[in-house]
């Protein structure tokens, strides 16, 4: 079996400033980047959060980057919304979001243009749509995602466990049997191998999507 060879880190370095150049929503000029034993840390300015969103999705694509942090600063224009006006903004965004993050169960506020998110919903993808639409808003330096996932709907863990496995086999076959899930309460634990960063989110996101989940701890590595 053919072994995942290492890179240097100033292999990875040089790939993520070449893959931010090469993303059209990001000012590769602005960002610096290093990289420890495939760990990969971003700084510099940025002109909005979804620009840094995506300048840290672009370091997770490099194969190889085992971890990413992000010390970017995002630096607005003299026009930014002020805290009152950015928090009346995000109320408006919530009422209009009815579907995907029910009314009343997301509570929103705003620091320094930092929005701090508070509440309880369902399923974790609500608690992202509820990020992803604060990132969306002129203005905003960050993000503190508080929202807490509702335990009353408790399935078995043998079930959870059977179901999980279950998406893996259909969504990564040729990774599903290195991948280990353990179930204990609500919580899930992911551990093994896979071979790239992707896949390693991919499996995460296919715990998510079991009923009853409210924490998953990704332990999968990197095949080497």
């Amino acid at each position: 079996m053919t072994q995942t060879q290492h890179r240097a880190d100033h292999e990875l370095e040089r790939a993520i400033t070449d893959e931010l150049a090469w993303t059209p929503s990001v000012n590769a000029e602005e960002i610096g980047v290093t990289v420890t034993d495939g760990a990969a840390t971003l700084s510099g300015n940025v002109g909005t959060y979804p620009e840094l969103e995506e300048a840290l999705r672009a370091a997770t694509r490099v194969y190889g980057i085992t971890v990413t942090a992000d010390e970017i600063v995002v630096r607005h224009a003299a026009d930014a919304p002020a805290d009152a006006d950015l928090a009346r903004e995000a109320a408006i965004v919530f009422d209009r979001r009815t579907v995907v993050v029910p009314k009343g169960s997301v509570r929103v506020d705003v620091t320094d243009q930092v929005i701090t998110l508070r509440g309880t919903v369902d399923w974790q993808f609500q608690r992202e749509a509820a990020r992803h639409a604060m990132a969306a808003l002129p203005g905003v330096s960050g993000i503190r995602n508080l929202i807490t996932l509702n335990t009353a709907t408790l399935v078995p863990p043998a079930e959870t466990q059977g179901r999980i496995k279950a998406a893996l086999r259909r969504h990564a076959a040729s990774d599903a049997p290195h991948v280990e899930v353990g179930v204990s309460g609500s919580h899930v634990t992911l551990s093994g191998t896979v071979s790239s960063s992707a896949e390693r989110r991919a499996v995460e996101q296919t715990a998510w999507f079991a009923a009853g989940v409210t924490a998953v701890d990704n332990q999968v590595t990197l095949a080497g």
